[in-house]
């Protein structure tokens, strides 16, 4: 008996190995390829002036006055963000959250289009802003660079580029997190680096491209490419 279940378990430790060590291995590679420290930088006048640099050639003031935007992240999740009001309808599975962004005790939450008002709301509300955190800054966060709370710095870069390190202070569902903006030659953003307390790796990139320019003339990405995986944003409408 006793032999028997020295079998088992080292069958189901050989198992073990077999499923986790090249998982580990690969994060292993992963890390010391792509992990970097946090870069330092200048903050300022100069820093400003690139975050305004970028905000130019993005036509910051078109972002600013479309009021409604519509998109759907990774066909999963789709909005309907009413930014005048500050609020978002938030929809997934058989779920749909009405999101008061001003006052969240407004909020509400539906299934099958029934009003939920029993223990699953809370999660189903928690849930919601979550998404929509998360969702809306792979959209639209070259225009969250003066939100209160960040700070700005400017990093030069070893080929001489000039970089912007972007770290948000307070908001949001991870305080805290840093983003480095790398831009093309006309200062609009082509990638970020990330330093955030979600991702097991620090200065991960991410690239930003295949612009679109809405009804509303705001410019707003629909893909994103992250190591080999690719985050794809759908369904964009953006008026005033």
């Amino acid at each position: 008996m006793a032999k028997k279940s020295k079998k088992i378990f080292k069958i189901i430790s050989g198992v073990i190995i077999f499923f986790t060590l090249p998982s580990l291995l690969f994060f292993g590679f992963l890390f010391f390829k792509y992990n970097e420290d946090l870069p330092t930088g200048i903050q300022g006048k100069q820093a400003d002036a690139l975050a305004y640099k970028m905000l130019k050639a993005l036509d910051y003031d078109a972002f600013k006055n479309t009021n409604h935007i519509e998109w759907t992240y990774k066909k999963r999740h789709h909005y309907k963000w009413d930014k005048e009001k500050n609020t978002c309808e938030v929809f997934w599975k058989d779920f749909k959250v009405d999101l008061d962004l001003n006052d969240h005790s407004k909020s509400k939450a539906y299934i099958h289009s029934f009003n939920v008002e029993n223990d699953m709301t809370k999660g189903l509300l928690s849930n919601a802003l979550e998404y929509f955190n998360n969702d809306s800054f792979w959209l639209v966060a070259p225009y969250k660079i003066f939100n209160k709370g960040t700070e700005r710095r400017l990093v030069k870069l070893e080929n001489g580029d000039e970089a912007l390190l972007v770290t948000y202070t307070t908001g949001g569902s991870t305080p805290g997190d840093s983003y480095l903006w790398l831009f093309d030659n006309t200062g609009k953003p082509k990638a970020f680096k990330m330093w955030t307390s979600l991702l097991p790796i620090d200065g991960l990139e991410a690239s930003w491209n295949d612009w679109i320019t809405t009804e509303s003339g705001a410019k707003l990405p629909t893909f994103h490419k992250l190591l080999v995986l690719g985050l794809e944003i759908s369904d964009i409408k953006g008026t005033q």
